[in-house]
């Protein structure tokens, strides 16, 4: 069987299954430039050769995920299936030229023309580059702290924490923050969708870390990246990925931000 080529442009953050334990859902492009959502994914378990980063390009073995409708759904052929890493597309400078060229081939701009495609059983979009026409505001809103209780109870008697290079049972935490856009299309539509990023929380920990303990501070740090650096300064696009669940159920709008991309606007950067 044949390898699948992917250059990753996603990674969102771990989430806890009772039937897989901790996965992350990734995504990006094949060689073609068209989508492809790689899921279920036990990322931290993996060996570190085989834990890859956005904008590394891997091979895999993949089949159709039986169990999602959305055309984009593909699945390791087991767990254990090996991740080949074979290259890195780097940044080449300020404006990202090459990643454009490989991410930017199919840009949304008009949130109800995206949705009304995911909606349409013939074509059923469930993955875009979308371009906000205006961002309003970055949005930050208490969440639960903790996993729940009976989730980890049952993880935990499996012993599913134990990391590929730790022999500790160590659960991922969970983020006590959801951290969203507001914005509008080009229609000026308004919208207000949850980002899912694994960066985004690795910036949040990292803060904490960075700013003692103080979460007040931590959460500022966010924002002066999110909102005061990709929106003021950068040419930011979103990766919108929908839910399976409220894809199927139809939902007024099944989509969540799942990334960024955020050059610097070309119009900054000196090309020649």
């Amino acid at each position: 069987m044949a390898l699948t080529k992917v250059l990753i442009a996603v990674k969102t953050y771990p989430t806890l299954s009772f039937k897989y334990d901790e996965l992350v859902c990734t995504a990006g492009f094949r060689e073609d430039g068209t989508w492809i959502r790689i899921y279920p994914v036990k990322f931290r378990q993996r060996p570190y050769a085989q834990q890859y980063s956005k904008y590394q390009w891997i091979e895999m073995d993949l089949v159709k995920n039986e169990k999602d409708f959305r055309p984009e759904s593909f699945r390791p052929v087991t767990h254990e299936t090996e991740i080949k890493i074979v290259s890195e597309v780097k940044p080449d400078g300020d404006a990202w030229h090459e990643r454009r060229k490989l991410v930017l081939g199919k840009i949304y701009y008009n949130l109800d023309e995206l949705i009304a495609e995911a909606k349409n059983k013939d074509i059923s979009t469930s993955l875009a580059v979308f371009k906000p026409t205006v961002v309003k505001d970055f949005v930050i809103e208490d969440t639960d702290r903790e996993w729940s209780k009976e989730k980890l109870a049952s993880l935990q008697q499996l012993n599913l924490f134990a990391s590929a290079t730790d022999d500790k049972a160590e659960v991922v935490r969970k983020l006590p923050y959801k951290f969203s856009y507001k914005f509008e299309d080009n229609n000026g539509k308004e919208s207000t969708l949850m980002i899912e990023d694994w960066e985004i929380g690795a910036l949040y920990w990292n803060m904490i870390a960075q700013y003692e303990g103080n979460e007040a501070k931590a959460i500022d740090g966010v924002r002066n990246k999110y909102f005061d650096d990709f929106v003021k300064t950068k040419d930011l696009h979103f990766f919108l990925g929908t839910t399976l669940e409220f894809h199927a159920r139809n939902a007024p709008n099944p989509f969540v931000i799942i990334g960024t991309f955020h050059p610097k606007l070309v119009s900054q950067v000196k090309l020649f």
